[in-house]
């Protein structure tokens, strides 16, 4: 189990990248959001990841956005970039900018479509942990990159001084228990279901895309467990549930959900880039009346 301080902090929000109308980066915006998200709570930003709709975001885009996001948020939290692609070489170079930018760390996901081996897959996570100073989070996430990172994989990857963390979207809570077991890595919940299970078992706590919109109401579930009170920090993961629902199992992706309920709620956001289409009305209501339900509770 993870018995150093969580490297990045413990509540961390998988954050959007707010455009403007005509869909051009939005970094007034991206600061005013990023200053929102650490005030209600959030100790860390992971920017450039699914939810920041990192496909569709140039690479100067990302340097910006992690500059701009540090500037406002100074030492308050902690700046993680979003630097993984289907390129080794690729992959180097956003690691490199994302340094010079200012990041505090990278999240590198396996590579996607070409479903590398496990041998080569270690190999890639290697390279990139050793171009730069930064820290490594993992990103495991079989179900849209078509590969898993094994467990043996992640225990010899645990080896490097410069790969500290996992974000956690596996759903093999056996597995993920085998590593927290073996290694000194810090794992992090990427699915908002799993935050407090994850959390009881030794990880260091989330990286969540619901964060974007309940900062406070999620951050509430890992500080009720730690304060000892586990049938509250237990409810309150229950109550999000209809929420975390809505916005990550209902058909649209959390980008489009999260992005609909800040526009909602009179936060920056804009709209999604192609091939992502904005959510329509319909479901935009029904996204607004959970919020509403949790935030009433």
């Amino acid at each position: 189990m993870t018995t150093t301080a969580p490297p990045f902090g413990r509540a961390l929000c998988a954050m959007i990248t707010p455009f403007d109308e005509a869909g051009a980066l939005d970094l007034d915006g991206a600061q005013a959001l990023a200053d929102h998200l650490v005030r209600e709570g959030c100790d860390g930003l992971v920017l450039s990841g699914t939810t920041g709709e990192s496909p569709t975001t140039t690479d100067a885009e990302k340097a910006a956005l992690v500059t701009a996001v540090r500037e406002a948020v100074g030492e308050r939290a902690s700046v993680v970039a979003g630097v993984g692609t289907f390129d080794t070489r690729h992959t180097v170079e956003l690691t490199l900018a994302a340094e010079k930018a200012g990041a505090d760390g990278v999240l590198v996901v396996s590579p996607y479509y070409s479903r590398p081996p496990q041998d080569a897959l270690e190999a890639h996570f290697r390279e990139i942990a050793d171009v730069s100073g930064l820290p490594v989070m993992l990103y495991d996430i079989p179900g849209r990159t078509g590969t898993r990172i094994e467990p043996e994989t992640m225990i010899r990857l645990a080896e490097h001084p410069r790969i500290v963390a996992v974000k956690d979207c596996s759903y093999d809570l056996l597995g993920t228990q085998k590593v927290l077991n073996r290694t000194e890595l810090a794992y992090y919940a990427g699915c908002d279901e799993h935050i407090l299970a994850l959390y009881a078992v030794g990880a260091a706590g989330y990286v969540s895309t619901v964060a974007n919109v309940v900062p406070a109401q999620l951050r509430a579930i890992l500080d009720m467990f730690e304060a000892g009170d586990t049938p509250v920090s237990a409810r309150l993961q229950q109550r999000a549930t209809p929420l975390i629902e809505a916005m990550m199992s209902a058909g649209l992706p959390g980008t489009v959900t999260a992005k609909a309920l800040l526009h909602a709620l009179g936060l920056p956001a804009g709209p999604v880039r192609a091939p992502l289409r904005p959510a329509g009305r319909e479901a935009a209501d029904g996204l607004l009346a959970e919020y509403e339900r949790l935030v009433a509770a």
